[in-house]
């Protein structure tokens, strides 16, 4: 099956090996050579150190800086076929943008089997057929009873039985075969992923009839179908942004193409699976870490073969390889989660607006509460904006009503206006959802006595004070403590809980309501697999309930007989250090009121805050979040801050707080002095220690990149990340650098 070495005029294979370095490693190819020859994309083991390891070769060449003799041989090759030649386009992109090790990006895109050298195949289903009926005197069957018994069975289901409901009864794989040898049964074979017939009725059930501002946008996306057309829908919540999203996937896989549709949350996959599904008769397969690894090979081998016209996933999806591209479409494209914060910190939606333009695909982003980048793009003219006014229930969006805290007693962090209001709406038959992104009893335990606060001993934070069960958790670095008897500090037994978490409002909603059944949903609450699905079907069925939740709830689930949201407190994201804080805490607000009055009654929504006079929540508050976007659009352009300028942060880390700011000083000077030689444009701040200094028992500090043009930053970025592989000292400390962080956490 393969071919002798003189065959390939390549004396030279470079390819790239899961290691941070920036730098591809020359090979001599191996003694056989794939069936079409060494090509770019071909899996390869290749020694590397004292191990193998899996690498993508990359470069096929003649010349090498080693002497031919000094490299390694490839000791075996994986693929006949080279990956998907878009997916190798996006690897490069995503290592060459996000200052990353090529190998390291390859790693991260491909799924863990292939990772470990399993062939790029998904599983099969192997259904048998009988092809005679049984007959003893049969001269292959004589002296064969159970292979007749077998033959018997087959009969039995004229459309066939898979391998495993056959070897459930007692009989064996070689019986089967032999009666396949003998002409007696068929065997077919079908993906396991994505493997229902072709059929020309592309629609199981009938598309929703659209608005005027539905169709308008529709009639939009459809101008070109064939080119690159960025398009930002930004629609109220409850506007019906998902049936958009499914005429146009209608209009995409009906010319034979793929679509890609993005979701922040993997808790957002199985009601958009489930949508999709009974919409579309074609295979809609979904990638998310929920996955197990089989089912994970299965469906990204599905989309590269072209079986499975739609995909939908969350941020890693995005590296998925299609055979046929259409369209891509990202949901809630303002969501946070798109951004991965360890390891490859790409952004799932810029790497999407970047693979669009690279395949002349549409580009749709929807929002009810766009980013600012986003925003901004489309005042530019660089995005089409779309609007979406009127919600599907003909109810105006509830609008925000900000009630004082100030010198107001609290039951699990809820005033007295909040809990007649919730016992108003499930008196009406209605149900509640009580927002608090806390998890948790309370943030913290202390003592009454002394002022003993439970800190964490690893990080700069307060330990989480947890009852179910009860301990001590610190959300940081999950360190764990029994909860104490008395204050380590003073002795007192007086320890009381500060604030309140989910769990606390869980518990003081279930006293003050013993009738109504309180649903908790939060991280602790669902670890479970499908235990978050099965709890919003619980609501769902529409009987009175209350809903106590963090974000999870906030992300574009259709809750139908919510009326009344309440915010529990407002005020965590108003005044933290991050730039972007507001931004994000103005969008959560939002899309949590959007869970109010989605059907046929009108919704509410309670603010509770200590800062009601808030120039920032009024505005939110009083005229909604574009007026706010708007205005902090203008604040961060005098500001010059993104997306007026373009941002890099390097993130430094170590045991040795003096390791990590020296050589971070020393980092500083150098990049001071190389840019006021070469790109005058770029400034550099810092070092300073990150907003959470200590943390796992390893001190951070952080560097901050800022200019005005992309090429200018990146240029500084790749002399930064080289004189950092270059420096000794630079081995004995963590160091990431991200690029667009979102975050300065």
């Amino acid at each position: 099956m393969s071919n002798p070495i003189s065959s390939t005029p390549f004396r030279i294979l470079r390819v790239a090996v899961p290691t941070p370095l920036r730098r591809l490693f020359d090979y001599r190819p191996g003694r056989n050579s794939p069936p079409g020859g060494w090509q770019p994309g071909i899996r390869v083991r290749v020694p590397f150190g004292r191990r193998q390891v899996i690498g993508v070769i990359m470069e096929c060449g003649d010349h090498s800086d080693f002497p031919l003799d000094q490299l390694k041989p490839v000791a075996d090759w994986l693929d006949a076929e080279p990956l998907p030649e878009d997916w190798l386009w996006l690897c490069r992109f995503t290592a060459r943008y996000y200052q990353h090790s090529l190998g390291d990006t390859l790693h991260q895109a491909l799924p863990v089997l292939l990772r470990q050298g399993r062939p790029l195949a998904g599983r099969i289903l192997e259904r048998w057929q009988a092809l005679a009926q049984p007959d003893a005197a049969d001269p292959r069957l004589k002296r064969a009873p159970r292979q007749v018994e077998l033959l018997a069975m087959l009969c039995q289901h004229p459309q066939g039985l898979h391998t495993q409901a056959i070897l459930a009864q007692g009989y064996s794989r070689e019986q089967l075969m032999t009666l396949v040898d003998k002409q007696l049964a068929t065997r077919h074979e079908t993906p396991l992923t994505a493997a229902e017939p072709a059929t020309d009725q592309l629609l199981a059930e009938p598309a929703l009839p659209l608005n005027r501002e539905q169709a308008a946008a529709l009639a939009t996306l459809h101008e070109r179908l064939d080119a690159f057309h960025p398009c930002l829908l930004h629609g109220v919540t409850g506007s019906g942004k998902t049936e958009v999203y499914l005429q146009l996937i209608e209009a995409v896989v009906a010319r034979g193409r793929q679509a890609l549709l993005l979701v922040p949350e993997i808790g957002l996959t199985p009601q958009t699976l489930a949508r999709f599904r009974s919409r579309f008769r074609v295979p809609v397969v979904a990638l998310h870490s929920g996955l197990t690894d089989n089912e994970r090979l299965d469906a990204w081998e599905a989309v590269a073969s072209g079986r499975a016209p739609i995909v939908i996933g969350t941020r890693s999806a995005i590296f998925t390889p299609l055979a046929r591209p259409g369209v891509i479409i990202v949901d809630e494209e303002h969501d946070s989660s798109f951004k991965q914060h360890e390891g490859l910190r790409y952004h799932a939606r810029d790497l999407a607006v970047a693979r669009a333009k690279h395949h002349a695909i549409p580009l749709l982003l929807g929002s009810a509460t766009p980013s600012l980048e986003s925003l901004y793009h489309a005042g530019r003219g660089n995005y089409r904006h779309l609007h979406l006014t009127r919600r599907a229930s003909r109810h105006a969006p509830a609008r925000l009503e900000l009630i004082d805290l100030r010198g107001r007693p609290r039951q699990g962090g809820l005033i007295a206006p909040a809990i007649e209001a919730i016992r108003a709406t499930l008196e009406a038959g209605h149900q509640v959802l009580v927002f608090i992104n806390r998890r948790g009893f309370a943030p913290t335990l202390a003592c009454h006595a002394c002022g003993w606060l439970a800190d964490c001993d690893s990080c700069d934070a307060r330990m989480t004070l947890h009852r179910q069960p009860p301990m001590l958790a610190c959300h940081h670095c999950d360190k764990r403590r029994p909860v104490p008897d008395a204050c380590p500090s003073c002795g007192s037994a007086d320890l009381r809980p500060l604030g309140s978490g989910t769990e606390r409002t869980e518990e003081t909603l279930a006293a003050l309501f013993p009738k109504v059944p309180v649903h908790r949903i939060d991280r602790d609450s669902t670890r479970r697999r499908d235990a978050f699905e099965q709890l919003l079907g619980e609501v769902r069925r529409g009987e009175p309930c209350l809903l106590v939740g963090t974000q999870m709830l906030a992300k574009g689930h259709h809750l139908p007989h919510v009326t009344l949201v309440i915010v529990v407190n407002a005020d965590a994201g108003l005044y933290a250090s991050d730039f972007r804080a507001l931004e994000h805490s103005a969008q959560l607000l939002v899309q949590v009121a959007g869970r109010a009055g989605r059907a046929s009654h009108p919704g509410r929504v309670l603010v509770q805050t200590l800062h009601t006079d808030d120039p920032h929540l009024r505005l939110l508050a009083d005229q909604g979040y574009d007026a706010l976007a708007e205005q902090l659009l203008e604040e961060r352009r005098a500001a010059a801050l993104p997306p007026f300028r373009f941002l890099a942060l390097l993130r430094l880390e170590s045991p040795k707080e003096e390791a990590a700011t020296a050589l971070g000083r020393e980092a500083a000077d150098m990049l001071r002095q190389w840019v006021a030689e070469h790109t005058p444009d770029v400034n550099c701040m810092g070092p300073v220690p990150a907003p959470m200094e200590r943390r796992q028992n390893r001190y951070h500090m952080q560097l901050m990149l800022s200019a005005g043009r992309r090429s200018q930053l990146h240029a500084a970025c790749a002399r930064l990340t080289s004189w950092l592989e270059a420096k000794p000292e630079a081995r004995r400390v963590r160091w990431s650098l991200d690029v667009d962080p979102q975050t300065l956490g």
